[in-house]
Order: C-alpha cells, then sequence, then structure tokens
C-alpha cells in the first residue's frame, strides 16, 4: 500500500495505461506532416502530380469534344494560332486537348494497372511469407517463373491475344508487375511472423486471415506504399511504349500515341512528339520524387516514421 492509498500493483497497470492514453499518434502525425513539408523532393513531386491530375480530372470541361476531331490547319505551331496554344498535329487535331485527355487515359491505366499488380501481389507475398513450407516453395516457384518473362514482352503477348483496350492494358500491365510487390511483401512477412505482437494473436486463437490483414500488413505497408509509386511509374511508361507501337487503345488519345503519331514529322515539327515526350518525363520524375520523398519520410531510421 502507498502513501496515496492505492495498491502497488495498481501503479504498474496503470503506468502503461496512461502511456496509452497519451496523444502519441498525434504527436507522429505531426512529425510526418512536418518531415513532408520539409522535404523539397516531395513537395516538388507532388505538386507536379497534382497539377498533371487537376489537368485530366478537368479535361472535359477545358476541352469539351472529341480530342480526335480535326478542328483546325494540320501543324500548326505553338503560339501559331491562340485559340490552338500549343499547335495543332498532321491532322489538324488540337495538341492540347490531346495531351490533357492523354493525361487522363495514361492516369487511369497507370493507377488501375498498379492495383491490379498490388492485390495480386500482396495476397501471393503475404500467402508465402506467412505460411512458409510448401506453400511459400509453389509461390516462390510461381513468382520466378512470371520473373523470368520481360514485362513488356509480356504485356505485348496479353495485349495481342485480347482486345487492345485500356482495360485491358491495365489488366495485362498489373498481371506481369505482380512479382515485384510479391517479393517485396514476403520479405516482410517473413520478418515480421515470429514478432511478438503476432505471437500474442496466435495466443488469442485469432485466425490466419485476420493476422495476416489486421496485424502484419499494417506494419509491413510503408515500403509498399513506397514501391506503388514506382509501380505506378512503370505502368505509365508501358502504356506509353504500347501506344507508341500502335498497340494502345485505338479509341482513345494518350501520349504514347501522341509521339507515335509524331514521329514521321521529327525533324519539321519536333515540337509534336517533345510535348507528350515531356508530359511523360515530368509525370514520371514527379511519381519518383514522391516515390524517394517518401522512402525518407517513413524509413524507420529516419526517426520520423
Amino acid at each position: 500500500m502507498s502513501r496515496d492509498g492505492t495498491l502497488d500493483g495498481a501503479i504498474d497497470i496503470a503506468a502503461p495505461a496512461a502511456a496509452v492514453l497519451r496523444p502519441a499518434p498525434r504527436r507522429r502525425g505531426g512529425r510526418l506532416l512536418r518531415a513532408c513539408v520539409t522535404n523539397p523532393g516531395f513537395l516538388i513531386g507532388l505538386l507536379i502530380l497534382m497539377t498533371v491530375s487537376g489537368i485530366a480530372l478537368l479535361a472535359p470541361w477545358l476541352f469539351p469534344g472529341d480530342p480526335q476531331d480535326m478542328v483546325a490547319a494540320p501543324t500548326l505551331w505553338p503560339g501559331e494560332d491562340w485559340a490552338y496554344p500549343l499547335g495543332t498535329d498532321s491532322l489538324g487535331r488540337d495538341v492540347a486537348s490531346g495531351l490533357a485527355h492523354g493525361a487522363r487515359v495514361s492516369l487511369m491505366v497507370g493507377l488501375s494497372a498498379t492495383a491490379i499488380g498490388l492485390v495480386i501481389g500482396t495476397l501471393v507475398g503475404a500467402s508465402a511469407g506467412y505460411f512458409g513450407g510448401h506453400v511459400d516453395n509453389i509461390l516462390s516457384r510461381l513468382t520466378e517463373v512470371f520473373q523470368t518473362v520481360p514485362t513488356f514482352l509480356l504485356v505485348i503477348v496479353i495485349v495481342a491475344i485480347v482486345q487492345p483496350a485500356a482495360s485491358t492494358i491495365a489488366l495485362a500491365i498489373g498481371v506481369a508487375s505482380w512479382p515485384t510487390v510479391a517479393r517485396l511483401v514476403r520479405a516482410q512477412f517473413r520478418s515480421l511472423r515470429e514478432a511478438d505482437f503476432v505471437m500474442a494473436a496466435r495466443s488469442l486463437s485469432y485466425s490466419a486471415p485476420r493476422i495476416i490483414v489486421m496485424e502484419i500488413l499494417p506494419n509491413a505497408l510503408p515500403p509498399i506504399i513506397v514501391t506503388t509509386s514506382v509501380m505506378v511509374a512503370n505502368a505509365i511508361l508501358t502504356e506509353a511504349g504500347l501506344s507508341f507501337l500502335a498497340m494502345g487503345d485505338p479509341n482513345l488519345v494518350s501520349w504514347g500515341s501522341m509521339i507515335g503519331d509524331g514521329r514521321d514529322l521529327l525533324r519539321t515539327d519536333w515540337f509534336l512528339t517533345a510535348l507528350p515526350g515531356a508530359a511523360i518525363a515530368l509525370t514520371v520524375l514527379s511519381l519518383n520524387l514522391v516515390g524517394d520523398g517518401l522512402n525518407d519520410i517513413l524509413n524507420p531510421r529516419s526517426g520520423l516514421a
């Protein structure tokens, strides 16, 4: 019995409870916010990405109508006619309208393909890393089989078999890109499956799916989030490559198809390839900057996570 009339054991129990009641998540959120604000690369990448996303969202209002319509004389240079500030292509289509609507296609395919790859890769990697044994061996061999085939070649084969539409392109890229996520998630789960909080969950008879989803996966998210930005960038580049090879959706304008249409006029009207190429480069650069910034912010060694 202590002087204030409380039991010594009660003091030992109350101390951890008080620690739990402290606003630690709020302080942690404040530290992460300050880390984001003080990271110039992350801010620049986020600003560029938000600008591209805003243009993509507002494209139907900024440039109503079909971007494939022939609206003016062909090969007008930027600034030659202010009704078409970025000029027109060889068929008289508005380049600015094509860039804005192409941003919608590139971001839609990039995000959709990344979501598909994340779902497949997370399921395979989590199952292999958590259960181990024969499950790990089978899924690891399956992952290695997919990794032996070049990603772009596998995407070309899938798109050549099915109809080249935006949805099938996103599906093909997602199916071809999941092994990277699977290997990362497997490594994270193998390092976390014997942690104390996992053993405590098992002692409480939690089911395997609950332990995987509710206990281990949240602790494995930081590297997955960083990898997501790289996957989106790679998906945008892959879609641009397909469209450049005339294997994209023929009913949609994309940055890759604009580069492909302008390659025959590269010596005389180089802006037809330079403008969509610059859009791809800026978008991929912004995603890489955001990914590098998240890696610095979420890295446990930085003391910010």
